[in-house]
């Protein structure tokens, strides 16, 4: 059987696996509860599987082992980042949201506080994000099947893109969230598997030694020890260590404002039970980070990173992974390169379809659960009514993520990750920290927390070298979002996150302060009590 042969047979398999997945679900989404909750059936290390699944994405599997192979320890921080920003995850949010929430994070800010604007800025923030995210997946997935099929050519990319799109609409529609969550706990073990089967390989290389793995990708990638130091990608201009540092700062700080990954929190039934799922979550995550360390550097190692119109630089590094199983498991031509080739780019795959399924749900049920039934319905929709509204968002949503998908199939996916953090960082963390710990804050401050850090970060993205002016200096090749010889860049930073999340926190301080609401106080002591215990979590969610 031929590599392309297996490769579309092993895909099948995996969208066939999560389609009767969806189907079965589909059975039991009857009501708001079971489609943006699951009935809040999952267990704690359930829920953690998830998450997991939920937040080693395309991005993690694809884009960091990429980055590691192109800038060696330089692309190791992105490990870094998304691991401790869990931290921030479980000490400040995972517990108190569950406690307070109900079905999306604007929940949490609109109890005490006036629902219709809150709600419209928590909703706008919500799909925002959550589209910077799904084009990662996206062009994750084109660049997928260009490598497995053998070709090149944009229109086929293009028509792969839709179909992940289509697939995705199909998954938020008919499973709902307990749909979801059952295709992100399959796709985290088929992940987990795939990547320590590779990072064995990998080490059995060379002889089960780290150190002489390290030393092969510096030498292989002729750029010596520079390649295991602080500096290569990051080091080389003060504008590039600030940028650095504001990538950082999104890292570690967007977990906790991810409203695909808040929502999570709302599917166990207790509070104890959120905090066991982020103890799984964090476990698994930081277990398969590791192993990216092995995937990264081994494909430095064995593969050509360096010469003009090498694979994994042409692709901003997100065909590292793919390429480094075929190697180790006997190059291209042989059988198990084909076989191996194809397991792990149908697992890549599957982490494609579910992190999307969960993204598009997240949006689809802030539009219908915050916009249309408690701003525009003003609290008197129906259940059937709302998960109609919810369906037709996915459908919506999935469309503008393909649209844009399209011209950013030259961005490596964990960077479009970071930036998808930075807006999260800006405007929903503020307004959740400030909601939580600030008696003051207000409808005014809350709105203006969550518009300020989400227009601030996606100007500042808009006016960077991300979309315009930024050069291949080897080639002379555009590396943004739009093609040679357009350049209205002049913010310098291409993360957004060192500027704009302090942004955020200054607005919210600013509207609070410039307002006088005493409903906001009056109700604090009762969203305290309430965050803290449990006590009515699943009761009304606003005054």
């Amino acid at each position: 059987m031929s590599s392309q042969t297996l490769t579309t047979v092993l895909f099948l398999v995996v969208v066939a696996l999560t389609v009767g997945i969806t189907i079965w679900a589909s059975r039991q989404t009857a009501g708001t509860a079971n489609y943006y909750a699951g009935g809040r059936s999952f267990s704690g290390f359930q829920n953690g599987l998830a998450i997991s699944g939920d937040y080693m994405s395309a991005a993690s599997f694809l884009g960091i082992s990429g980055a590691i192979a192109l800038y060696g320890y330089d692309g190791f921080l992105y490990s870094i980042g998304f691991l401790v920003a869990w931290l921030v995850a479980l000490l400040l949010v995972a517990e108190l949201l569950r406690n307070s929430g109900r079905y999306t994070m604007a929940d949490q800010l609109a109890y005490r506080m006036r629902q219709r604007p809150v709600r419209t800025a928590a909703a706008t923030s919500t799909v925002v994000v959550s589209i910077f995210y799904l084009l990662a997946q996206m062009v994750g997935a084109g660049s997928l099947v260009a490598l497995l099929l053998g070709v090149d050519d944009g229109w086929l990319k293009n028509m792969v893109i839709v179909g992940v799109g289509l697939l995705m609409v199909f998954y938020v529609t008919v499973g709902g969230m307990k749909g979801t969550t059952w295709v992100q706990i399959v796709k985290a073990v088929l992940l987990m598997v795939g990547t320590l089967l590779i990072t064995v390989l990998v080490l059995a290389e060379f002889g089960f030694n780290l150190s002489e793995l390290l030393g092969a990708a510096a030498e292989n990638t002729g750029k010596g020890e520079a390649f295991l130091e602080p500096g290569l990608r990051y080091g080389a201009t003060l504008t590039a260590q600030i940028d650095f540092i504001s990538l950082g700062l999104a890292l570690v700080l967007g977990t906790a404002g991810l409203p695909h990954i808040l929502i999570r929190f709302y599917t166990v039934p207790t509070a104890k039970d959120a905090r066991k799922s982020v103890f799984w979550a964090i476990s698994l995550i930081g277990a398969f980070y590791l192993m990216t360390l092995a995937l990264g550097f081994g494909a430095a190692a064995m593969l050509d990173t360096t010469s003009e119109g090498n694979e994994v630089a042409g692709s901003g590094g997100n065909l590292a992974s793919p390429l480094l199983a075929e190697a180790v498991g006997g190059g291209e031509g042989s059988t198990g390169g084909a076989v191996l080739l194809a397991l792990i780019s149908a697992v890549a795959f599957a982490t494609i379809l579910a992190v999307v399924a969960g993204l598009t749900l997240t949006s689809a049920s802030s539009v219908a659960h915050d916009l249309y039934a408690s701003v525009f319905k003003r609290g008197t929709a129906t259940e059937k009514e709302e998960v109609r509204v919810a369906k037709i968002a996915a459908f919506v949503i999935g469309g503008i993520a393909i649209a844009l998908a399209i011209p950013a199939q030259k961005l490596n996916i964990a960077f479009l990750v970071a930036l998808a953090f930075a807006v999260a960082a800006s405007a929903n963390l503020p307004s959740l920290i400030y909601n939580l710990f600030w008696r003051r804050y207000n409808t005014r401050g809350a709105t203006w927390s969550i518009y300020g850090g989400l227009l601030s970060s996606v100007v500042l993205v808009f006016f960077s070298p991300v979309v315009s002016g930024k050069v291949d200096p080897a080639t002379g090749a555009s590396l943004s979002l739009f093609g040679e010889g357009i350049d209205f860049s002049w913010f310098p930073l291409e993360n957004p996150g060192l500027v704009s999340i302090p942004l955020g926190f200054f607005f919210g301080w600013l509207g609070t302060v410039t307002s006088r609401e005493p409903e906001s106080e009056e109700l604090y002591d009762e969203l305290e009590v309430r965050s803290l215990t449990g006590a009515g979590a699943e009761g009304a969610v606003s005054h």
